[in-house]
């Protein structure tokens, strides 16, 4: 039987109220319950109105603003740049499908590592930072490579939906430049 989500209320005052442990909690309390894979969701106590996604990104800012940031400000700039676009709900699933796959790729390191040399292991703990401090570079070879696989592959489907626009709109064609369509004279 699934677990019911824990319910955490906003109040007006800016106060989060977890209704599972009837306490007043903040926003590192909630990141917690991220870290444990937690299923709750926050909403507004008078409206209702789903506030999770809201609250989460009030995390990544926090996360971000302190310490090492994982997002570059291009990164973040070409984020921005793809709200409004046509290819704005694509991305939000591409991104969450990488992130996926990365986490389960750490998950099969961690699980192989545990299997070798215990659960709880000062040798396994030590492997793993020296695999990541050897292997990071090759990691990030391979995840680069990726990625520009990745695009190669936007790119053609790109092209073929050029492609299908020119044979569905013959009066029409793209401009492969501009990526606009524009009436054939």
């Amino acid at each position: 039987m699934a677990t019911q989500s824990r319910l955490i209320k906003k109040y007006p005052n800016r106060r989060l109220y977890d209704t599972r442990t009837s306490t007043y909690i903040t926003l590192a309390d909630v990141k917690h319950l991220v870290l444990a894979h937690e299923n709750f969701q926050v909403v507004e106590a008078k409206t209702g109105e789903d506030l999770t996604r809201s609250i989460l990104l009030q995390i990544i800012l926090e996360e971000e603003a302190g310490g090492a940031p994982m997002f570059t400000s291009d990164l973040l700039a070409q984020m921005i740049r793809f709200y409004g676009n046509a290819m704005q709900g694509m991305m939000g699933k591409y991104l969450e499908n990488n992130i996926q796959a990365f986490s389960d790729m750490q998950a099969k390191l961690k699980e192989q590592a545990r299997s070798m040399y215990g659960e709880n292991s000062t040798a396994s703990q030590d492997m793993w930072t020296q695999f990541l401090n050897f292997q990071g570079p090759a990691m990030q070879h391979m995840m680069g490579a990726y990625v520009e696989q990745s695009q190669q592959m936007f790119q053609q489907m790109q092209v073929k939906m050029q492609d299908q626009t020119r044979k569905m709109f013959p009066g029409l064609y793209v401009d492969s430049d501009s990526a606009e369509l524009t009436n054939k004279k």
